[in-house]
């Protein structure tokens, strides 16, 4: 029996963990002493060599990497549904994040796109696709496709249409991304220890049992016990933290879960920062293995090791969540998707424009709390 797998939207985790990462590995590469002179034969040992006089320094320190970003950038970060099982399954985009960072990258704003947003996706000639209105998450899955070869679809080309779709929607330059399958993700919060959450609404499982088992399904409808997440301070190992995400069919629909997504990337984050990663090396490595070939990036021409430098600096508690608020398109009983509502499209304004602590001081039933 299948079992659906939906990758909850937690890319922007990846980003997370690769700025600890990146900030292990530059370290190691700007601290690294120069290797001193082979001594030969008849050469004195440092002991007993006589005092020399110093070269006076002719160059300059390296400059670490990404050290000439600036800002600001946008990062789209990417969770797909994908059947690995499957030949031929198309990668839907199910999670929709963008990361904006000022100028000065000393703060950073994390909102999700509705996956079923109507939005015009244009022509993409590589995948044949001639353009449309329809559903975010299309784009994901028409730009994957190769002519002539209906079982490779290419996870890459999808996210470039992704990518420019979500560009001229939200009028931001996309600087880079990565797409994140499931397969790592409750390795990884495993690997951390877990990770301590507030649930903020009752929330019962559709997939699994309480004791993390899958429930049995008959058709599309699942039976027996269900796994519930009551609201309070909670300690979540990894499936539960995926289970915990994944879930839409409860108050709220969609938009409860991207807040939950949100929610657990922050407290992810607050983990991994806490724990110090970027001062040891071999938890880094430990961590970041733990996503293996779970995680493709997208640099734009940029090493990941650039952006992960540049914002190696920013703290959790900068992260600032925003939610932005939707209602359905349609007429009548026929659903053909989402929009945002007046108040999210002005935020991507203000966001555009530098002033989006004003617009959300403005407006704080957009900040995502917990």
């Amino acid at each position: 029996m299948t079992r659906r797998r939906l990758l909850l939207g937690l890319a922007a985790l990846v980003a997370v963990v690769l700025v600890a990462a990146g900030a292990v590995l530059t370290t190691r590469l700007v601290s690294r002493p120069s290797p001193g002179p082979v001594a030969g034969p008849g050469t004195p040992s440092p002991s007993t060599a006589a005092p020399t006089t110093p070269a006076p320094v002719t160059s300059s320190p390296t400059p670490p990497p990404g050290a000439d970003l600036k800002g600001p950038l946008n990062l789209l970060l990417v969770g797909v549904d994908t059947r690995i099982s499957v030949p031929g399954w198309e990668p839907h985009a199910d999670a929709v994040l963008v990361l904006h960072v000022p100028a000065g990258l000393g703060r950073a704003y994390l909102f999700s796109l509705p996956r079923d947003l109507v939005v015009d996706i244009p022509a993409y000639p590589k995948a044949g696709y001639p353009g449309g209105r329809t559903k975010l998450t299309h784009a994901m899955s028409y730009g994957s496709r190769v002519p002539g070869d209906k079982k490779h679809p290419s996870t890459a080309q999808g996210y470039e249409l992704l990518r420019t779709t979500v560009s001229r929607y939200t009028g931001l330059r996309i600087d880079a991304g990565a797409v994140l399958t499931f397969g790592g993700f409750d390795k990884l919060v495993d690997t951390l220890g877990g990770v301590d959450l507030y649930v903020d609404q009752r929330v019962a499982s559709i997939h699994r049992r309480p004791d993390g088992r899958y429930r049995d399904r008959a058709g599309s409808t699942y039976t027996g016990p269900q796994m519930v997440y009551q609201p309070g301070n909670r300690h979540l190992t990894g499936w539960q933290a995926l289970d915990y995400a994944r879930q839409r069919y409860t108050a709220g629909g969609d938009y409860t879960r991207q807040r939950h997504q949100q929610q657990l990337i922050r407290a992810l984050a607050r983990k991994i920062l806490d724990q110090g990663l970027a001062r040891d090396p071999d938890r880094v490595e430990q961590v970041v293995g733990a996503l293996g070939k779970t995680l493709v990036y997208v640099g734009g021409g940029r090493r990941l090791v650039d952006f992960a430098y540049a914002l190696g600096g920013l703290p959790a508690e900068k992260f600032v969540l925003v939610g932005l608020p939707g209602a359905g398109v349609g007429s009548g009983a026929s659903y053909r998707g989402e929009q945002l509502r007046p108040e999210g499209r002005q935020f991507l304004a203000a966001l555009r424009g530098g002033s989006a602590d004003a617009y959300l001081a403005a407006h704080p039933s957009l900040r995502v709390k917990n």
